[in-house]
């Protein structure tokens, strides 16, 4: 029988059915005792005193560029680095705060975003640089806060792919003004959908929940806010708590996703040393056929979180290799090819030949599962596969 092994693995414990059911016995879906234990432990996690947990990732990026936009009056039109490879929500919330993304191009052997490539793409009208940790490893830090304090422009880190590893022995989500995290279904941590915003300054805690509430006034965040409150604070909420004082979105998650995720972190160690393990013997097994594929690459100094196993060709056909992985039961994705998106060839135009290491990925790049719910025996089932494609009439 064949075997399928899909991108993803999801476990829903008798502890998170458990906080589950107890959410709904108190009928409480709002932000309440769980979703706030979660934002403690998660920012806990990642060296953080508080975090804001809200409906994905992408909301938490949009989120975030938000309040820097409004805490240091950018314009409309003003300049965002993003790297050339990553998904597409990293630039689309960019233009959908009508400011405008400028690409740069990605280092070839981590995948993420090339600290050597940021300055010649610095303008007057650059205000933040987005580094994206993607595929579970952190980015070069240093040399991009490096710039960016030099340049004094603000950083948001996407680590919506990384989650609980280091860098120099920093946790990823340390570095920039704000880190935004993701949570979705096939990610790391499971809520099935949910993001995460960590910050340097604590004070922005309001403004981003603001934002996260319709633009809501700070005075009246959460339900519980008019509780046990003296007769002069009540009438000011009274008059101020369906006061909106900037532009925001609903963009609000639930205690059901809250009570899920107080039980993923329990498992988090759990869950992180087995992707290791998988990832590791992936290397060990694939590692015979360096001359054909390109393995993940771990500088000195940098974890991986292994959210997925990254392969780049090094002659073949990528599409060929990926359809006979899926024929037989492994699924697999595209290394997040962002500029010849059809949308974004339409706004930006062909602009690929520019940007020679995102290309060479866009066109030779896919990944294939590495998670807690594989065995060692897939590993070598992949291999196996990896062998007989390699030997076959295609690869020739």
């Amino acid at each position: 029988m064949k075997r399928h092994i899909p991108l993803g693995h999801m476990n829903i414990s008798d502890n998170a059915k458990k906080y589950v059911l107890d959410a709904l016995d108190h009928n409480r879906l709002s932000s309440g005792k769980y979703i706030q234990q979660f934002e403690h432990q998660f920012a806990k996690k990642h060296q953080r005193q508080t975090s804001v947990f809200t409906a994905s990732g992408t909301c938490a990026l949009q989120i975030a560029l938000a309040a820097l936009k409004e805490k240091h009056g950018y314009a409309d039109g003003d300049e965002v680095l993003v790297p050339a490879i990553t998904f597409v929500a990293t630039s689309n919330i960019v233009i959908q705060l009508n400011m405008k993304p400028v690409f740069v191009d990605v280092d070839p052997y981590t995948y993420n975003i090339n600290p050597r490539e940021i300055e010649k793409h610095i303008t007057g009208r650059t205000r933040v640089i987005i580094p994206v940790h993607l595929f579970g490893l952190p980015c070069d830090m240093d040399p991009i806060m490096e710039i960016a304090g030099r340049h004094k422009l603000q950083v948001i880190e996407d680590s919506c792919e990384t989650m609980f590893v280091h860098y120099k022995g920093r946790s990823v989500g340390t570095f920039g003004d704000y880190a935004c995290f993701s949570t979705y279904v096939a990610h790391l941590l499971i809520t099935g959908v949910g993001g995460v915003i960590t910050m340097k300054d604590e004070s922005d805690e309001k403004l981003l929940r603001s934002i996260m509430q319709h633009g809501r006034d700070t005075i009246y965040l959460n339900i519980d806010d008019d509780d046990e409150l003296d007769d002069a604070f009540m009438e000011s909420l009274v008059q101020r708590r369906f006061s909106f004082v900037r532009m925001g979105y609903s963009y609000r998650i639930t205690e059901l996703e809250g009570a899920l995720g107080v039980a993923a972190l329990e498992e988090t160690g759990q869950m992180m040393l087995h992707r290791k393990t998988i990832g590791e013997a992936y290397t060990r097994a694939l590692s015979q056929y360096e001359d054909a594929l390109q393995l993940p690459y771990i500088p000195e100094g940098h974890e991986h979180a292994y959210m997925m196993y990254p392969i780049v060709l090094k002659r073949g056909n990528r599409d060929d290799y990926a359809m006979f992985l899926e024929k037989n039961g492994v699924e697999t994705r595209y290394m997040m090819p962002l500029l010849n998106q059809p949308y974004y060839k339409q706004q930006f135009g062909n602009i690929e030949d520019s940007y020679p290491a995102a290309k060479h990925i866009n066109h030779n790049g896919l990944y294939i599962p590495c998670h807690q719910g594989m065995e060692l025996a897939d590993v070598d089932y992949v291999s196996e596969l990896t062998a007989t494609y390699l030997k076959g009439e295609k690869w020739r």
